[in-house]
């Protein structure tokens, strides 16, 4: 099994088919509206915008374990990220990262290192795993790490097909 395998539904509703996305990069990253984060949904978007021909695509990953900061509904959600970010990208149903209701897909992402060596529980929102093409795990980065960064872009760049 691997990420590609995992079934989650979509913020509308209805099947995510994350197995659509086989044979692409993908930035998987939990997100929320009401966060000192928030902000990096517009560099999310660039990415997505920027890569997007070459192979990547961003994932949010709706979540309101770390201080109810998305405490929204669907359809706030949706709202939210469009009128405030431009967000074009897909999201996913809202969902729990850590302890014992965790989703599937991010049992999936967590015994992956970040740079610092941390594995296991998301820290906060806006943890970023980036998947391989093939649905391997390739890569962990920590909220802070923004999405223009140097290292995530490096990143993204060796694991793009073709």
């Amino acid at each position: 099994m691997n990420v590609f395998d995992v079934k989650i539904d979509a913020l509308g509703g209805g099947p995510a088919d994350l197995a659509r996305y086989r044979g692409r990069a993908l930035l998987v990253v939990n997100v929320a509206s009401r966060c000192g984060l928030t902000p990096q949904y517009a560099g999310l978007q660039a990415l997505a915008d920027t890569y997007a021909d070459r192979g990547l695509t961003v994932l949010g990953v709706p979540c309101n374990q770390f201080a109810g900061q998305e405490p929204g509904t669907a359809a706030e959600i949706e709202e939210f990220c469009q009128v405030n970010y431009g967000v074009t990208f897909p999201l996913t149903e809202k969902v729990d990262v850590n302890g014992p209701d965790r989703h599937p897909l991010y049992a999936e992402l967590v015994s992956t290192p970040d740079a610092e060596g941390h594995t296991g529980d998301i820290r906060w929102n806006f943890e970023k795993f980036l998947v391989a093409p093939d649905g391997s795990v390739a890569d962990r980065f920590a909220p802070q790490v923004a999405p223009d960064s140097p290292e995530l872009r490096a990143a993204i760049e060796k694991v793009l097909p073709g």
